[in-house]
């Protein structure tokens, strides 16, 4: 029901979901770019519409109610980011315990400019040795697609320049707040 729902809310807004949907069962999945909130929205939607069950990670200041209700059923992790504390033993393991996990981030880490990504996706995949999915929305064509496996290396300078330079080219809603930094 939630499928046919997500998808129906797509079409209405004039969305949709374009390519495979992942064939394995955990994997770190990128959402690039990231500049919206309205992001989030249409990627979960395009996950639900094909009964993707996706996890994020979203700074606990988010979690009023009545959204933290509607967050928590859409498998949103609320993280303390004041906390010290090792987030990629922590996510590795999570993936270790469960039959199937899709964990979405947006590497950017914020919605503003930012020319510098944050790696922790990267790590979090290495140490859970799952794929990275090049997930991307794009708002010109009102496509989101779930881009290819991508596997790492160990080589963090070399692979992120690779997975950059699958995003040269986005369509954000906010282009001025968008880089790959390469």
């Amino acid at each position: 029901m939630k499928a046919k729902i997500s998808k129906l809310l797509m079409q209405l807004c004039g969305w949709k979901y374009i390519g495979d949907i992942p064939q394995v069962k955990k994997a770190v999945v990128i959402a690039v770019p990231h500049t919206s909130n309205w992001d989030f929205i249409w990627g979960k939607l395009a996950f639900l519409s094909h009964n993707i069950p996706t996890t994020v990670l979203m700074k606990k200041e988010m979690f009023v109610f009545p959204f933290s209700i509607i967050l928590k059923s859409w498998g949103v992790i609320p993280v303390n980011r004041s906390k010290k504390g090792n987030m990629t033993d922590e996510l590795a393991k999570e993936f270790a315990a469960r039959e199937s996990l899709y964990l979405s981030m947006a590497p950017e880490g914020s919605r503003s400019l930012r020319s510098e990504w944050k790696k922790g996706f990267y790590y979090i995949a290495l140490k859970a040795n799952v794929p990275i999915y090049l997930a991307e929305i794009n708002y010109k064509d009102k496509t989101l697609s779930c881009g290819e496996a991508f596997y790492p290396t160990g080589n963090v300078d070399e692979d992120m320049k690779k997975i950059k330079s699958k995003y040269t080219n986005s369509k954000p809603k906010y282009p001025e707040k968008f880089t790959t930094g390469l």
